[in-house]
């Protein structure tokens, strides 16, 4: 056990060494642009990832809205809604569960954060590409080869390692990076409310 302790421990640090890391400031000034202008977030995945959404967007609404009145973000998980997602599955099909919701939801200007291991599902892929054809402004937080989402993400955050379970960790470490962000640099306009804490 201390051996696959100490092996997880050293490839999480080399992950989060890579390049990728440096498009992590795009992500947090899409979000905050976002925020500031009133514009949507969503989110999306499969499996840990849609679990990973649905945490991060509970973040980005309470979390980062700690600091000031206004509140977080106008941030929503795909993922969430259960009767969506089986009714549009039986209905439409599974590759479309992410993409019918966008088509109905999104508008231009909002943004979409993917959150894919492999980058290949189809309902990401579909998500990823009818954001793009709305306007949206789409990351995607991929790992192996990245897929068919490195290739169709405005702003790809590739991290090239054959884990699953750090691809995982990292959506949730890069999500909570920006939340500690966004928190201790609120939008124009935003007031806050108190001058330290601990976010929560």
């Amino acid at each position: 056990m201390q051996e696959l302790i100490h092996n997880y421990a050293t490839r999480l640090t080399q992950a989060l060494a890579m390049d990728a890391m440096h498009q992590v400031p795009v992500l947090a000034a899409a979000l905050r642009d976002a925020w500031g202008a009133g514009r949507s977030v969503f989110l999306c995945g499969n499996g840990g990832s849609a679990g990973n959404a649905v945490h991060l967007a509970n973040d980005m609404l309470y979390g980062v809205g700690l600091n000031n009145r206004r509140g977080g973000l106008k941030v929503e998980a795909l993922s969430a809604n259960t009767a969506v997602l089986t009714c549009l599955a039986n209905d439409i099909g599974y590759d479309q569960i992410y993409s019918e919701q966008l088509r109905v939801k999104a508008e231009a200007g909002d943004v979409l954060v993917v959150l894919s291991g492999s980058g290949n599902s189809a309902n990401v892929v579909k998500a990823l590409e009818t954001g793009n054809r709305l306007g949206m402004t789409t990351f995607a937080i991929l790992a192996f080869d990245g897929g068919r989402c490195k290739t169709l993400a405005h702003h790809p955050i590739h991290f090239a390692i054959d884990d699953m379970q750090i691809a995982e960790d990292l959506q949730l470490m890069i999500g909570h990076i920006c939340m500690q962000w966004l928190y201790a640099n609120p939008v124009s306009g935003v007031v806050p409310t108190r001058s330290s804490g601990v976010v929560q």
